[in-house]
């Protein structure tokens, strides 16, 4: 077989591979999000990367899963009339949400085997698979480390925010890397340089990144459902305890007023920057993109008004977080149609 057709044939098939591979990673997102709001991170209060795939089987089996959750802050404080049955709903999406996560984990590393021995892999892609792989492992132990948060001697009633926070935004990563190598093997040709729209692009990904993580506070408190009026928080624009007492600065983190003030804060900077690089773009390459963009991003906060108003019901907020990430991924693609032109191969 030739060289060049060989090549062809890998590298369809390893863009297939990424892109399902993105695709689960999208949905792990939104199995995570809902095990978020349904407060059922806790529920598993062990590691077991190999036995922990296998749920509880009998009724000893679930009663004893049921005390060890009965040890966690969150059942003492806040669940103390929890039932089995109820607990068993919590416990089966945690289950399921590890479980797809090594479901994820051999679909990675089988097919990057898989494509080894079939000397489909160039060095430069063969190093940069081993990397996502790489960062497919570091999410497991983040997660982990994100649930040991809630667990154990502390008073917390659900993970630290900044580990959800960690735990999100590596996901994140992970999926526009993915997203962005997928790009690579499809030899599309890039944008033609236009005054500013690398740097437009730049910002409004680190800006919507920013954005992701703050919303991951915002969950990791529950402060979406704290403040439900809009424009106003309390009727006020400007939070009165913004910074509280206890926390000072830490408030900017750890404060649910500050948290969501600077989520709604963030999300009027970028919808009006998204509209001003419709406006200065109008007719030039890359216009059509940035268009794409500004329209979900309007889209993403007018859902997120509804979301707020309505309590940040469940099946509104992971409507919301899917959205996310969707304006992420596209923010990802802008700057990878504005990136100097770079060849990637298969073989």
């Amino acid at each position: 077989m030739r060289s060049a057709a060989k090549s062809d044939i890998a590298a369809r098939w390893i863009r297939r591979w990424l892109i399902l591979i993105a695709l689960m990673v999208y949905a792990m997102i939104l199995i995570g999000g809902m095990t978020r709001l349904t407060d059922s991170g806790l529920s598993i209060t062990e590691w077991d990367p190999i036995s922990g795939a296998i749920p509880p089987l009998g009724d000893a089996a679930w009663a004893a899963e049921f005390a060890k959750y009965q040890q966690t802050a969150e059942f003492q404080q806040q669940n103390y009339n929890m039932t089995l049955s109820e607990f068993q709903y919590i416990y089966w999406w945690e289950w399921g949400h590890r479980l797809f996560g090594r479901l994820i984990g051999l679909v990675a590393v089988g097919g990057l085997v898989w494509f080894w021995m079939k000397n489909w892999l160039s060095p430069a892609l063969r190093n940069r698979l081993i990397v996502l792989i790489g960062l497919g492992g570091l999410q497991g132990f983040i997660g982990w480390w994100m649930v040991a948060s809630g667990i154990g001697d502390t008073d917390r009633l659900d993970v630290a925010p900044y580990r959800l926070a960690t735990h999100f935004m590596l996901a994140l990563i992970i999926i526009g890397y993915t997203f962005w190598l997928w790009l690579d093997l499809g030899h599309r040709a890039r944008l033609k340089p236009v005054s500013g729209l690398r740097l437009a692009a730049l910002v409004l990904l680190g800006l919507v990144t920013l954005q992701m993580a703050s919303g991951a506070l915002v969950a990791g408190l529950d402060a979406g459902r704290t403040y439900t009026d809009w424009p106003y928080m309390s009727g006020a624009f400007f939070p009165s305890n913004y910074v509280e007492g206890e926390l000072g600065l830490r408030s900017l983190f750890e404060g649910r007023a500050a948290t969501q003030f600077n989520h709604r804060f963030l999300a009027y900077v970028i919808w009006g920057l998204s509209l001003a690089c419709v406006v200065f773009k109008w007719g030039q390459a890359g216009w059509r993109e940035v268009s794409t963009i500004a329209v979900l991003i309007t889209l993403q906060a007018v859902w997120g008004i509804v979301t707020l108003v309505h309590g940040a019901p469940l099946e509104l907020a992971i409507v919301h977080q899917a959205l996310g990430v969707i304006v992420f991924t596209a923010c990802v693609r802008l700057v990878w149609l504005t990136a100097p032109q770079r060849e990637l191969s298969a073989v």
